[in-house]
């Protein structure tokens, strides 16, 4: 689906700048500096407009936060929520992440969150998948021991990839539900845009928590 522009973009980009993260393969193995701290850092790969990323942020100033999201039109959305919020632990990076550690050094990450990505549909695609192994070995470089990888998606057939994707990688998940809304982890769930939309209607949201060792 084409992005539909947004007015003024660059103004905006240029209001909100201070929430850009410029440069990013450069600030690989420095990112704490960029917030001045050495708390925990999480990442979400695919943030669309930043509601997820952005209301987490909120509830939780003690982690340092980047958002991921390279659609030129969608990017910006998140630029204008943070610095509304005035999140100054939050951070946007405006490119698609391919390779994880071009961008992070070994265990600078706490935590990677994968919410409602691309299917990719057809099979010569799978290894665009962000849970394809290949993908799930970059993570494993930059997420600390201890830290996660957490993963939604209401596409099932992905999801069910996702699992095997993930013992292929030797990954086990701690937390595995078909119907996250009905799980034991309803109440600490914070919803994207698209997740309420389609909860909404009635469809169930796949979840994967999963540990790295």
């Amino acid at each position: 689906m084409r992005q539909r522009g947004v007015k003024h973009k660059d103004e905006i980009v240029k209001s909100c700048e201070a929430w850009l993260a410029k440069d990013p393969k450069a600030l690989r193995g420095a990112w704490n500096t960029v917030f001045g701290n050495d708390r925990p850092i999480h990442l979400e790969i695919g943030s669309g407009k930043g509601r997820f990323i952005t209301s987490l942020a909120a509830l939780h100033p003690e982690i340092n936060y980047l958002a991921c999201e390279g659609g030129e039109n969608i990017y910006v959305r998140i630029l204008q929520k943070a610095a509304e919020a005035e999140l100054a632990h939050l951070r946007v990076i405006d490119e698609y992440i391919i390779r994880a550690s071009e961008y992070f050094a070994e265990g600078e990450l706490s935590g990677i969150y994968i919410n409602f990505c691309d299917p990719w549909p057809k099979d010569r695609h799978a290894h665009r998948r962000l849970t394809h192994h290949l993908n799930l070995e970059e993570y494993k470089k930059v997420v600390r021991s201890g830290g996660f990888i957490a993963f939604k998606t209401d596409n099932d057939p992905l999801f069910d990839f996702s699992l095997e994707e993930f013992r292929t990688a030797g990954l086990e998940p701690v937390r595995l539900t078909r119907d996250l809304h009905s799980s034991p982890w309803a109440a600490e769930n914070v919803m994207t845009e698209y997740e309420e939309k389609f909860s909404g209607l009635g469809k169930t949201i796949n979840y994967a928590l999963i540990l790295l060792p």
